[in-house]
C-alpha cells in the first residue's frame, strides 16, 4: 500500500498493519487509527541524518485495498518465526479410539483423556461452544443460569471450554472426547472477532455479536518461589530459561496473542539491555537453533498444558493471560507464582504493547425447537447480565467497550 503526505512524499506500508517505512525515514511512529481514504492522521518521522525530528500534522492516506489499523508497539518488523517448538507432554500409551481420531477433538494428555466411556450423544437441549480461557467464570455463572430455568430444567446440555472448535464442529457435525462422540450442534458460541467473522462469513451465525468480556493482559507463570528469578520479558530470552507456549499449529490464535505481547512489551521498553532488542528477544526464544529445548509447546489446550509443563514438565516459565494465571495460582498456591507484566498481582496494569483481546457472543443458526430457543435466549440473557459482570471482575476479567447489559426480554 502507498501513502503520501501533504508534500507528496511517498511511503509504503508493510508488516501486517504495524508500521510505515520509507526510503529516507528511520522510524515512523503512528498514533493508532483506522485509516480510510482521505483520513487525516498525525505522524512523527525520525530521519537517519542527525535524528532530526519533523512532525506533519496531516497525512492524506491513499489506501489501495482495505483500511488498516496501526499500533504504537510495532516500531520495527517482528522476525519471522522459523524455529519449531518441542511439544512438552506426559508420555502415555496411545490407545486407539473406536472411530479413529476425528476433527475437532479435545483429546489432551495433560487433562482430557476419556477412553473407558464409549458412546454417542446426539440429542441436547443446549450446547455452548466457547473458548475456554474464562472457564472459572463460566463455572460460577452456570448455576445462576440453571436457576433461571428451574421450572423447566434442561435434560441434556453441555459447554466446551477449549480452543475455538465451533466452525469445524458445525462443518463436521461431530466433537470427540476419546471414545465419546457428540453430534449435538451448538446453538450459541463465544470467540474472538476472527472466529465470529468466520462464523458469519460461513453463514453459520446470526448477527448481532455481543461484546462479552475483555482480558487484562498477560503475566509470566513460574514455579513457586521463582527459582530462576524471572522478572520481565527480557529474562525469557536467557539461555537457562525454557519457555512454554500454546501449540502454534493447534492454537494459532493464542500463540499469536502471546507472541504479540512479548514483542510489543519489548518494543516499547524504555530500559532495554544494551545487547538486546525486541527482535533479538524473539529470535533468542523462537529461532534459537543452538538451543533446541529453549522453546516448548503444549499438546492441545494451553490453559491446561502450560501449567502442567511449568509444574511437572520441562518449562521454567509460561506467558499466560492474567486471569488464567490468577486462577492457576489460586488453585495450586504451593506450586506456582505469577510475575506481573505491569501493575501487581492483585491490580494488573498491562504494559504498553500488551495484546488485549475481546470475546464476543453470537447465536448459531439451526433448526432449533422452541425449547432449544428458549434455553439459548435465557443463557444469552444470563451471560449479558450484571450477575456475570460481577463474576468476571472477581475472576480477573472485565466487560469490554460496547457492552450493554441485557434485561429480560418479553417473549
Amino acid at each position: 500500500m502507498l501513502f503520501s503526505d501533504v508534500n507528496n512524499r511517498k511511503y509504503s506500508f508493510r508488516n501486517r498493519g504495524k508500521s510505515l517505512h520509507s526510503s529516507d525515514a528511520k522510524l515512523i511512529k503512528i498514533i493508532p487509527s483506522e485509516v480510510q481514504i482521505g483520513d487525516i492522521v498525525p505522524i512523527s518521522v525520525r530521519y537517519k541524518g542527525g535524528y532530526a525530528m519533523m512532525r506533519w500534522r496531516s497525512l492524506v492516506a491513499i489506501v489501495l485495498a482495505v483500511s488498516v489499523v496501526f499500533s504504537l508497539n510495532a516500531w520495527a518488523e517482528m522476525p519471522k518465526i522459523t524455529g519449531k517448538p518441542v511439544v512438552d507432554k506426559p508420555q502415555l500409551l496411545e490407545w486407539p479410539t473406536d472411530k479413529g481420531i476425528v476433527t475437532p477433538n479435545l483429546n489432551d494428555p495433560t487433562s482430557n483423556t476419556l477412553f473407558d466411556l464409549h458412546g454417542t450423544i446426539s440429542s441436547c437441549d443446549l450446547v455452548l461452544s466457547t473458548e475456554g480461557n474464562y472457564h472459572p467464570a463460566l463455572h460460577d455463572i452456570w448455576p445462576v443460569f440453571l436457576e433461571k430455568i428451574k421450572d423447566r430444567p434442561l435434560h441434556n446440555y453441555f459447554y466446551t471450554t477449549s480452543p475455538p472448535v465451533v466452525v469445524e464442529q458445525i462443518q463436521n457435525k461431530m466433537l470427540e472426547f476419546g471414545n465419546l462422540y457428540i453430534t449435538c450442534m451448538p446453538s450459541v458460541a463465544v470467540g474472538t472477532r476472527a472466529v465470529i467473522d468466520k462464523l458469519v462469513h460461513s453463514e453459520y451465525a446470526d448477527e448481532p455479536a455481543y461484546p462479552l468480556y475483555q482480558d487484562r493482559g498477560s503475566v509470566i507463570l513460574v514455579k513457586k518461589g521463582n527459582p530462576k528469578q524471572i522478572l520481565s520479558v527480557w529474562d525469557l530470552g536467557r539461555n537457562d530459561v525454557r519457555l512454554v507456549t500454546p501449540n502454534p499449529k493447534l492454537e494459532p490464535g493464542a500463540f499469536e496473542n502471546y507472541l504479540s505481547t512479548l514483542y510489543g512489551i519489548a518494543a516499547n521498553e524504555t530500559h532495554q539491555l544494551q545487547d538486546m532488542s525486541a527482535e533479538a528477544l524473539i529470535n533468542s526464544i523462537f529461532n534459537n537453533v543452538g538451543n533446541t529445548n529453549k522453546w516448548l509447546a503444549g499438546e492441545r489446550i494451553h490453559h491446561r498444558d502450560l501449567p502442567w509443563s511449568v509444574a511437572y514438565g520441562k518449562a521454567d516459565a509460561a506467558i499466560i493471560l492474567y486471569h488464567l494465571g490468577l486462577f492457576t495460582v489460586q488453585t495450586f498456591p504451593d506450586i506456582f507464582d505469577i510475575v506481573p507484566l505491569g501493575g501487581t498481582v492483585t491490580d494488573p496494569q498491562p504494559l504498553e504493547g500488551t495484546s488485549i483481546t475481546t470475546r464476543f457472543l453470537i447465536r448459531i443458526k439451526g433448526n432449533w425447537s422452541a425449547r432449544q430457543l428458549e434455553a439459548r435466549e435465557k443463557l444469552i440473557e444470563t451471560l449479558l447480565s450484571e450477575d456475570f459482570t460481577k463474576i468476571l471482575e472477581k475472576r480477573g476479567l472485565h466487560r469490554p467497550k460496547g457492552y450493554i447489559p441485557m434485561k429480560r426480554e418479553s417473549q
